[in-house]
């Protein structure tokens, strides 16, 4: 028997996501997740009424038919999208990253989520400026932060700290070290007619901003810290492969007692069972516990019953390699 063409696993997965195909289609979901679904040059999201293709082949030039084919399926099934981009992985150019637009004329700028609007630009940087896989810990904060103080960590476009404030946290601080990343997480206040404190959006290099924290005596009921894989600045480095541990350790003397960090790991070559055993050994002089795990939404990881081959490491007890962890936090 022929394996299925590509055409016809993008099918299968648009028929398991029926429950997202409803008007008035303001949500975003991953609408074909090619890695597990089976062709991993190929993942698709649904951003409002706007497709984002991401093309992942190693050679883009040898996957133009199947874009133009996936388009067209797109448009002969989903009549209700307005706009397309896409996003060529490893294009030559900035601009073929970031995307471009091959259907319609003006992108969505904002999607719902959980009843709370977030804005979107969705050609800005490689990534679309809200991640889907980290949905589920949007709603526990909305869940568990009211009257709370917040800090988000590496922030990005700051959607962790939009939820805490739509679940009623009584004050949220976005750390990211760019700045035209938190604006856009002022523009999501905007559209929730959150107030903006300016002082609260701070563009800073986190091991600074941390160190400043320390010093000056500030804490928070909940700390959420969401690394990149890598990064390095003249201040410190991080490393989620091999030292995320340390950033945990970095951050925890800013959490009261009694209050939680939300560590995330999402790399790849990190298995569940690698970080797990991380998180158990920062657990056992007791000041640490791990309360929950959240787990990744199920059309971000594809649907189990189209599940073709096998991750790059097991991540289980994760659910996907974006592995995230509630730590509750006693302090000395």
């Amino acid at each position: 028997m022929r394996p299925p063409t590509t055409t016809a696993l993008l099918e299968q997965a648009i028929a398991t996501r029926s429950e997202w195909l409803h008007a008035p289609h303001q949500h975003a979901f991953r609408l074909f997740n090619g890695f597990s679904e089976g062709d991993p040059s190929l993942v698709i999201d649904v951003y409002g009424t706007t497709f984002l293709v991401h093309d992942y082949a190693d050679h883009p030039e040898e996957n133009r038919a199947l874009i133009e084919e996936t388009v067209e399926v797109l448009h002969k099934t989903l009549t209700w999208l307005r706009a397309g981009i896409l996003k060529i992985r490893n294009g030559k150019t900035q601009e073929e990253k970031r995307g471009r637009l091959i259907f319609g004329t003006t992108p969505d700028q904002k999607i719902k989520e959980h009843g709370v609007w977030y804005a979107v630009d969705l050609m800005m940087n490689r990534d679309a400026s809200l991640y889907l896989d980290t949905r589920n810990l949007r709603k526990w904060l909305i869940d568990h932060t009211a009257g709370q103080s917040v800090l988000n960590t590496f922030a990005y476009t700051g959607s962790f700290g939009v939820a805490a404030m739509a679940g009623g946290a009584s004050r949220v601080v976005q750390l990211d070290r760019t700045r035209q990343f938190l604006n856009l997480g002022k523009d999501s206040y905007g559209l929730n007619n959150f107030p903006i404190r300016k002082a609260d959006f701070i563009a800073a290099d986190f091991f600074s901003q941390i160190s400043k924290f320390k010093r000056n005596n500030v804490l928070f009921d909940c700390v959420v810290i969401d690394p990149p894989y890598f990064s390095l600045s003249a201040r410190g480095k991080v490393d989620q492969e091999h030292e995320s541990g340390r950033l945990i350790n970095k951050i925890r003397p800013l959490v009261r007692d009694g209050g939680v960090l939300v560590a995330i790991n999402n790399a790849l070559f990190v298995s569940g069972r690698q970080y797990m055993q991380v998180l158990k050994s920062l657990c056992q002089d007791g000041y640490l516990k791990i309360r929950e795990l959240i787990p990744v939404p199920e059309d971000f990881t594809g649907n189990p019953r189209l599940q073709k081959g096998k991750p790059v490491t097991d991540p289980s007890p994760f659910n996907h390699s974006t592995k995230i962890a509630v730590l509750h936090v006693t302090r000395k």
